[in-house]
């Protein structure tokens, strides 16, 4: 997205609608095509007056075709701004009647010139915008065109990424990019995903692990299986976010608005006094020359464009205005512990053994049981146990949400799992104390009818969390509160790691719904979460923001904020972010109209000419352009 930075000036209509690209690449070319001819003409005429000076008639007919030419765009576009509520087309009304007036005056060359000198602007102002798109254009060319189709015979056949269908397998080559979000099933590489993620370090990836369209594999040979059709790939929906983020509508742009409606008839008003009083309409058609709103129609948009292009850059996909209406205000920021102050994947704190037994025992014994089991607490045990697993053989059943059941071949009974569970089956109750002093949540283990210990599993916090939480202080986030479905002991850990104020522990999701609301009515609220299981929070609070969204539909709609990468730092630099542009769209709204009123009045007492207007009213947008890319810089 390096490119976007280059978005410099931006037309009115540029940022209001979708079918932005090919918009702007008709005005081009229109721009292109009348201003050659309106040249031509002008060219035309001033020769035949060089080589017959007596000859008026010929020159001026001559100037007049160009002159249709030329303005007849500009009459359209300002006829139907008279018809509309906004104010898009402004310029080209105040144009229109300049030009008009010099016309009717018989100041044919101003007539021509002056709609000449702003196609040559507006063509620079087109050019940037469609620097801006191409970036965008550029985005899409990350999306593999085409794939190697693995084929029942093993053999592979090109096809179009779009053809593919969800189980299929592909084959993807060293610098190659992935054509479809799917899962590795063969094969080990780095995986380049900053075009989704902005994290400039690679990916490593093997089989299990799940890619991503518009992501590329750099030095291995992979055999991924499809899981998503081209059109329903993470990538996909970037690119449809980053689109539809263009034409977010923000209140400053309202006040814009509702500055314009007063704005023209009073540039109207003052030309026509000066015509009236001065007897000078030559002055006239300077200040309505000069007024053209150039500068107040990049007040919003072009800080808007810089800062989507700042958070896209670091992975921070912004959805709607609340970026700026609420981000500004907010005072609570609510966190999900696991996967977003912690990393979200659990690990073997500590094996506490009961009496008579050891450490070596209870984690064989609950080794043996969790290597017929893929649920995560059995998984951090076997990362746990390694290769030394396995010393009991024996047959495993699984009680889901309860635990794992072991029958060895001399007839033994292991069971892993829940307390309550434990003491159901076992016939024995811990006894009371016992590990309760740990801060992970428990599996016991048990042999028959004896207890031999517990394992405590936890989640290491993330190593930003504190970092974040100390930042969003200092930005003015006065509470901030953690929310989860986990044990108080171990949330209470995270909350003194992180620097949280506040922890509410053993929730359900409805309980988390319900201390949301509580706080919303006090205040402002931020609720940051996965987005898988917090999807109801995201979107109760005020603003809603999904940590690694990547690959997940759930986090992209449910949020107005998806974040696709892990990085806790991109919160306080949103909130940052937000209020660094709401700041400078005000600067830019008072720079703007300064160099508006600074320029009329220098028309009005004959300062400026309306062709030295015609070269200057851009001033303002100049001005606005070089404040808001201030932005770009923002860290």
């Amino acid at each position: 997205m390096e490119n976007i930075d280059h978005m410099g000036k931006n037309s009115l209509e540029s940022l209001a609608r979708n079918n932005i690209s090919e918009q702007n690449k008709r005005h081009l070319a229109v721009d292109i095509v009348t201003g050659i001819a309106g040249l031509t003409c002008l060219a035309a005429g001033l020769t035949v007056s060089w080589i017959q000076p007596e000859s008026t008639v010929v020159p001026s007919l001559i100037y007049t075709l160009g002159f249709i030419i030329e303005s007849l765009p500009i009459f359209i576009e300002a006829f139907r701004g008279l018809f509309t509520k906004n104010f898009t087309r402004a310029m080209e009304i105040l144009v229109a009647i300049a030009i008009s007036a010099c016309f009717f005056s018989g100041e044919l060359i101003p007539a021509l010139l002056i709609p000449i000198i702003l196609n040559v602007s507006h063509l620079l102002e087109e050019r940037s915008i469609m620097g801006g798109r191409e970036a965008i254009e550029g985005l899409k060319l990350l999306q593999q065109k085409t794939a190697s189709l693995i084929l029942e015979d093993g053999s592979t056949q090109r096809v179009d990424s779009r053809s593919l269908e969800p189980g299929q397998r592909v084959l993807v080559t060293p610098g190659a990019g992935i054509p479809a979000d799917g899962v590795i099933l063969e094969g080990e590489s780095n995986i380049d995903q900053k075009s989704m993620t902005g994290e400039p370090e690679p990916y490593f990836a093997g089989p299990g692990d799940k890619v991503f369209a518009g992501t590329f594999n750099i030095d291995g040979t992979l055999k991924i299986e499809v899981r998503k059709k081209y059109s329903d790939t993470s990538f996909s929906s970037v690119l449809k976010l980053i689109e539809e983020s263009e034409s977010i509508s923000i209140p400053e742009s309202r006040l814009v608005d509702r500055f314009m409606k007063y704005y023209i008839p009073l540039v109207l008003a003052i030309a026509a006094a000066v015509a009236l009083i001065e007897k000078d309409l030559s002055r006239a058609i300077a200040i309505l020359v000069v007024s053209c709103p150039c500068g107040q129609m990049l007040v919003t948009s072009a800080p808007m464009v810089a800062a989507l292009s700042a958070a896209t850059k670091r992975g921070i996909l912004i959805k709607n205005s609340k970026f700026l209406e609420e981000l500004n205000h907010a005072d609570t920021v609510v966190f999900d512990k696991t996967g977003t102050l912690t990393g979200g994947e659990m690990t073997v704190t500590e094996i506490i053994p009961y009496e008579g037994a050891d450490i070596s025992t209870v984690l064989d014994y609950a080794a043996s049981v969790s290597s017929g089991s893929s649920h995560p607490i059995s998984a951090a045990v076997m990362r746990k146990a390694g290769r030394d697993y396995g010393k009991i053989r024996c047959e495993i059943r699984e009680t889901s949400g309860k635990g794992l059941t072991g029958t060895c071949e001399d007839g033994r009974v292991i069971r892993f799992g829940r307390r309550s569970w434990i003491e159901e089956l076992c016939t024995i109750a811990v006894p009371e104390g016992f590990a309760s002093d740990n801060s992970g949540s428990l599996s016991f283990v048990c042999c028959d009818n004896t207890l031999l210990g517990a394992v405590a599993i936890g989640d290491s916090i993330r190593s930003d969390a504190e970092k974040c939480v100390c930042e969003l202080r200092e930005l003015g986030v006065g509470k901030t509160v953690m929310l989860t479905g986990d044990r108080i002991e171990s949330a209470e850990k995270i909350r003194i790691e992180a620097g949280v104020n506040e922890v509410y522990a053993s929730l359900l999701p409805e309980d988390k719904l319900s201390h949301l609301r509580t706080l919303s009515q006090t205040g402002t609220v931020i609720a940051v979460g996965d987005g898988i299981n917090d999807a109801p929070v995201l979107r109760e609070a005020q603003v809603g923001i999904a940590m690694g969204a990547m690959g997940s539909d759930l986090a992209i709609q449910s949020a107005d904020i998806a974040l696709m990468n892990n990085n806790l730092m991109n919160i306080p630099f949103a909130i940052s972010l937000a209020s660094k542009t709401r700041r400078i769209i005000y600067e830019n709204l008072i720079l703007s109209m300064t160099v508006s009123a600074l320029m009329i009045i220098l028309s009005s007492f004959g300062f400026i000419t309306a062709i030295v207007g015609a070269l200057a009213h851009n001033v303002g947008a100049f001005g606005v352009i070089l404040n808001s890319s201030r932005i770009l810089r923002h860290k």
